[in-house]
């Protein structure tokens, strides 16, 4: 069957270099998001289409809600909490010292409460020398994953039975059995493939109510949803070549939020796509899940 092609809005025009991690705060009714290389945190509220942001002196590769209020931070190469209405920055834990290359790229809150983040070679983006970690509240953290390319989108199924991270420039997705007690992962297999010939690699993705896979296209101007059995369904058209990452939002967990980048495009691209950086909504039908909060 032909996948069901969906059109997207303009939320925000706005010039992002990088625009990434989008995180919906229900208790805020605001997204959260991330101009990671210009080192600032933006919080968009639909209602009014207001967008403010906040100044970090690190670049915010990542975000995630807490649950005492706030925001977990992934910053190039340590963790952090922030509250950023206070502008309140607190180090947790630096990462790899030992690997001046990597940086910080993705992650995301699982809903026992403990975060999970991924690392990538800056330099050599195809290199395996990136890792899986998950930071406990206590804080204690974990490699959970070794020999990563890229780490790139995260998310659980309803069930709390499988997880699914993408490794951008192994041009796949992968789910892995998972156990929610303990947080261990096993019986990693692909889930899903890009064709790398196409110019496109699985960035960010979240996992909506049904079990269906939201995965971004970097590359192709793309987000596919997969089936839970790998069938793709549905498709968002963005009119730019690089959507980063993408999460629901919205009272009822109904609107589609995708950022973008103009990242190393020249002028003559950003003359043809000049809504590259900004932000996109989207109606897809379907609904997602709550974001889980950090309890640390």
């Amino acid at each position: 069957m032909r996948p069901t092609s969906i059109d997207p809005d303009c939320a925000l025009r706005i010039e992002a270099i990088c625009g990434e991690s989008p995180m919906w705060s229900a208790r805020e009714r605001a997204l959260y998001w991330t101009d990671n290389l210009a080192k600032r945190i933006h919080r968009f509220d639909p209602e009014t289409a207001r967008d403010e942001s906040f100044a970090l002196e690190d670049n915010v590769m990542d975000i995630g809600l807490r649950a005492g209020g706030g925001l977990v931070l992934a910053l190039t190469k340590r963790l952090a909490l922030y509250d950023p209405d206070a502008g309140r920055l607190e180090p947790l834990m630096d990462v790899e010292g030992d690997k001046p290359r990597n940086r910080f790229n993705d992650g995301k809150v699982d809903r026992q409460g403990r975060y999970w983040a991924g690392t990538m070679n800056d330099v050599d983006w195809d290199q395996p020398s990136g890792a899986l970690y998950r930071l406990d509240p206590g804080p204690a953290l974990e490699s959970v994953q070794g020999d990563v390319v890229c780490a790139n989108g995260l998310g659980w199924s309803p069930d709390d039975r499988t997880f699914y991270f993408g490794e951008s420039f192994r041009y796949s997705i992968f789910a892995y059995d998972f156990d929610a007690d303990s947080g261990a992962l096993s019986g990693r297999r692909a889930f899903a493939t890009v064709d790398r010939s196409t110019g496109a690699f699985p960035d960010g993705l979240t996992v909506d109510a049904e079990g269906g896979v939201w995965s971004v296209h970097n590359g192709a101007s793309r987000v596919v949803r997969y089936a839970p059995d790998g069938e793709v369904t549905h498709e968002i058209e963005l009119p730019l070549p690089q959507p980063t990452s993408c999460i629901f939002g919205g009272d009822d967990l109904d609107v589609l939020y995708i950022t973008t980048s103009r990242q190393n495009m020249t002028e003559e691209q950003l003359d043809r796509h000049p809504l590259s950086g900004s932000l996109f909504a989207a109606r897809p039908g379907m609904t997602g899940l709550a974001e889980p909060l950090f309890g640390g």
